[in-house]
């Protein structure tokens, strides 16, 4: 962390604790100097004897794992830290075995504590977790004693019977259970879903909140899932569901709490921002022009009653500690640690036990990288061995070469060469006239987990891609499909990445070779696109005509803010998207002529 960096939070420290001061300045007063709460050596606690006025609550927090056990493979896998001198250092972070290392040594001296989720614990999970439908991650997350999560949306792409099944516990119901004489027994922590209900009964689907209790003192969480949950979920995994605006829901909630006694209030929120910086260490408080934090969570924190204390949030899969206002004025911590485990946010809560209330002037928070040079833990490391055992015949199976790394997940770059090998694969594999007829194939940035990582995973060797590899990458196996849209169709599907929801943060669609047009962000909205500029094999796009479009089930369902892309018709159902990208790897490489990773020279980007 820089000093000037340092200098900003202690000034804001140091004002912050003034303030609290400047309220509380009779009662220190008459308070005896230095008594404290045994175990902390916060210096906070001020009271007589073993009942201090005030005690310091630990909140450990975390979001997005994806199922992510194993450390994450190449770039994904690596947390941005900006160094004193201004350069950027990667480090590489994450991996159960480290992350409960990090969460258990954090706990140590600190007999308040609790260990909150902000959603998409499971979900796009790497094979290890994914093939055996999550149940490895929910063991790790039992064994890591986390308290509490909201759901995030990814908990439901196998739907509401089956996340049910992941809280409550029971076999698979179709693929019954994994291993001989073991029943699954569900997470030992809740699942919160409370603007999540039921259609038919308007029950919600799960618990709303949730409240931790230790020696008189109590905190309410409350979990919600982004309003947006059904857009970027397959029609299946939300079926029978309907989900509400977060912050009527938090706020409806808070009130319940606060009239059953319970003052202190953290909201779990799987929706996030994006701060100005994607290094952990970003100070998001700098009053510089340009600098903080923007996206979907400052509207809903600044909505959010101040009866809530703080926002733990996710889905962005970015890191933050910001304060933003609530309603009343007064700052109020925002954070995220980032994804994949990589991250945990370290927030400390002073619990007032005159007023059950948390006193705002007192909480500070910070992110903290899981890093991969501290002991491992040993429960850890014998679970993912155990699963790994079973994973082994399926997973290290070879599909292909690859001669360096292709960056998918880890890119930061519009087009992305990993996004060019799977949309080539998918018009490639859909392209015959007996298998669809594809002109051009598009595939959803957000789809790609991972990069193919050219260094070994395992004893396959490098350069060699398993079929855990990619599955990694493409671990929804959402089935391909193939339709008839209009030319003035796919130019609207082109708009509506920079247009309408996906606005205020793009989603640039991973093109097939043949297609290309420029993008210029230096106009708004839909005329970022530069529609004369679209090319499809050389020529322009004819709005009359009617094109053949790969793409997988979601995209074709109109998912991720895609409505043009749902008008297709004379659907052609084909191979799964994993399967399509395995022929692919197959097909074009071998030991000795593997494959390279491809130009990105199909969307020209001016900015």
């Amino acid at each position: 962390m820089s000093a000037n960096v340092q200098k900003n939070r202690m000034t804001r420290r140091v004002l912050a604790a003034a303030a609290g001061l400047a309220t509380m300045g009779a009662l220190v007063a008459a308070m005896p100097a230095g008594a404290h709460d045994r175990g902390h050596g916060h210096g906070h606690g001020h009271g007589h004897g073993h009942n201090p006025r005030t005690v310091d609550v630990q909140l450990l927090s975390f979001n997005d794992l994806h199922g992510n056990l194993e450390p994450p493979a190449g770039s994904a896998g690596n947390v941005s830290e900006t160094q004193p001198d201004g350069t950027v250092k990667a480090i590489p972070a994450g991996g159960v075995e480290y992350l409960a290392t990090s969460l258990r040594t954090a706990r140590k001296g600190n007999p308040y504590s609790v260990t909150a989720a902000g959603g998409d614990m499971v979900g796009a999970s790497p094979l290890l977790s994914g093939l055996f439908h999550d149940e490895p991650t929910i063991e790790a997350l039992n064994k890591l004693d986390l308290d509490v999560t909201a759901v995030g949306n990814h908990e439901f792409d196998e739907g509401a019977t089956e996340l049910a099944r992941l809280q409550n516990g029971g076999c698979h119901p179709v693929e019954g259970c994994y291993e001989k004489g073991k029943k699954f027994k569900g997470a030992d922590f809740p699942y919160l879903a409370a603007n999540v209900t039921k259609e038919k009964t308007g029950k919600p689907l799960l618990k709303p909140y949730t409240v931790w209790k230790k020696n008189g003192v109590k905190i309410g969480f409350i979990g919600v899932t982004l309003e947006g949950t059904p857009d970027i979920v397959t029609a299946n995994g939300v079926k029978g569901l309907k989900f509400h605006d977060e912050v009527e829901t938090i706020n409806k909630y808070a009130r319940e709490l606060d009239r059953k006694g319970v003052k202190s209030i953290v909201a779990l929120i799987h929706e996030g921002g994006a701060p100005a910086s994607t290094s952990y260490n970003y100070d998001c408080d700098s009053p510089g022009a340009g600098d903080g934090i923007s996206g979907p969570i400052v509207d809903i924190a600044k909505g959010i009653t101040p009866k809530v204390d703080a926002l733990v949030t996710g889905h962005t899969h970015q890191a933050y500690v910001c304060t933003v206002p609530d309603p009343s004025g007064k700052p109020r911590m925002v954070t995220s640690a980032s994804s994949f485990g990589k991250l945990y946010t370290d927030t400390t809560l002073t619990y007032d036990r005159r007023t059950n209330d948390i006193v705002r002037t007192s909480v500070k928070s910070a992110n903290h990288i899981v890093t991969r040079d501290q002991p491992k833990a040993a429960d850890m490391t014998s679970l993912i061995s155990r699963w790994n055992k079973l994973a082994a015949p399926i997973a290290n199976k070879p599909q292909g070469w690859i001669s360096a790394d292709i960056n998918g997940r880890g890119s930061t770059a519009l087009e992305k060469p990993l996004g060019n090998v799977i949309a080539d694969a998918q018009l490639e594999g859909l392209a015959p006239a007996d298998k669809g007829g594809a002109e051009v194939a598009f595939m959803n940035p957000g789809g790609i987990r991972a990069d193919l990582v050219h260094k070994a995973s395992g004893s396959e060797g490098d350069g060699v891609v398993t079929y855990g590899e990619a599955f990694t990458v493409q671990p929804f196996t959402n089935m391909m499909n193939v339709v008839d849209l209009t030319g003035a169709q796919l130019v609207a599907a082109l708009q509506q990445q920079v247009s309408g929801s996906n606005e205020a943060s793009p989603k640039i669609l991973q093109i097939s070779k043949g297609l290309t047009y420029t993008l210029d962000l230096t106009k708004t909205g839909a005329a970022r696109v530069v529609t004369d500029s679209i090319k499809l094999n050389g020529e322009a796009i004819d709005p009359a005509r009617t094109y053949r479009v790969a793409m997988n089930e979601f995209l074709a369902g109109g998912g991720d803010g895609f409505p043009a892309l749902g008008q297709g018709t004379n659907k052609l159902v084909g191979a799964s998207d994993l399967d399509m990208f395995n022929a692919y790897l197959a097909a074009h490489s071998s030991a000795t002529a593997p494959l390279a990773p491809p130009a990105t020279d199909r969307i020209t980007v001016v900015q």
